[in-house]
């Protein structure tokens, strides 16, 4: 009586399907646009990039986002708002903050808690 094994070839061939139809699968779509958003803030911290430099930059990612049709990531604008304030520019530095705070209202306490504090040392 013949007793039937698994042999290596089955195990191939069902290694190969598997692998082709993971082949085939399609690719996941991001679920925020990074852009140079980490190498911004990497340079922020490390002082190898001015403040006018990472500003730009980011400006450009919020557009290549837009094109994209892609949110930002957490934080995106708030750090783009800090690279503004260290600029006195004010008012674009509380229009990025409230942009933060109303896509990820989750920041909405700290948020708060920045604008109230950046309109008491303007008094």
């Amino acid at each position: 009586m013949m007793r039937f094994s698994p042999s290596r070839f089955p195990r191939a061939a069902l290694l190969l399907a598997g692998s082709l139809l993971a082949g085939c699968a399609q690719q996941a779509q991001p679920l925020y646009y990074w852009g140079s958003y980490q190498q911004q803030v990497y340079g922020h911290l490390s002082s190898k990039a001015s403040p006018d430099e990472q500003r730009e930059k980011l400006e450009a990612g919020i557009e290549e986002a837009r094109s994209k049709n892609l949110p930002l990531p957490p934080g995106y604008r708030a750090h783009l708002a800090l690279l503004y304030g260290e600029n006195g520019q004010v008012d674009d530095m509380r229009r990025n903050l409230e942009a933060e705070k109303t896509q990820f209202p989750e920041s909405g306490g700290f948020v708060d808690f920045l604008l109230k504090n950046m309109s008491l040392s303007q008094k």
